[in-house]
């Protein structure tokens, strides 16, 4: 008499359906890990292309000191004493928005500076708002003004040099 084949039929299914099991979750996995990578690569080249180099930030971060330092010798009737010296620019925030009908970013962060003949170095807060040239190769420092009616922010915006690299 020839031995019941149950046990051996039963052993090669329950194999069979861990195999399946074993590959569903692999692929799972890596498809999971595929669109994760694939997303992860799509918002890195959308945030590139909108962050302005580090001399553009030195730049604005410069030229908007010496607005300020320009404002308020206007007002006190003295004169400016030069151009600061900014470094060590520690960006802590960066957003897209829109400045009118151009594309912006607005930074917050720290940086140092310290004015001509000063012998002490200032650590500041600063919150900049700058403004992408329609090429995506100049910027503007833009600085908000209000708004005539109401409803719409109003910006006055200022070159800054372009990037030589």
């Amino acid at each position: 008499m020839l031995p019941d084949p149950t046990p051996f039929t039963q052993g090669v299914f329950v194999l069979s359906c861990t195999w399946a099991r074993t590959r569903a979750v692999l692929l799972k996995r890596s498809l999971g890990l595929l669109l994760s990578v694939c997303l992860l690569l799509g918002l890195s080249a959308c945030g590139s292309g909108s962050q302005p180099p580090r001399s553009v930030l030195l730049s604005a971060l410069g030229l908007q000191i010496r607005l300020t330092q320009s404002a308020v010798a206007q007002s006190l009737d003295l004169d400016v004493a030069g151009d600061p010296d900014v470094s060590r620019v520690r960006l802590e925030d960066q957003e897209s928005i829109r400045l009118g009908e151009h594309r912006g970013v607005h930074l917050t962060g720290r940086f140092d500076w310290r004015l001509p003949g000063d012998r002490v170095r200032v650590d500041s807060p600063f919150e900049l708002f700058l403004e992408q040239g329609e090429r995506g190769e100049s910027w503007r420092l833009a600085q908000p003004v209000g708004s005539s009616d109401g409803l719409t922010q109003e910006w006055v915006t200022y070159p800054l040099p372009l990037d030589p690299s």
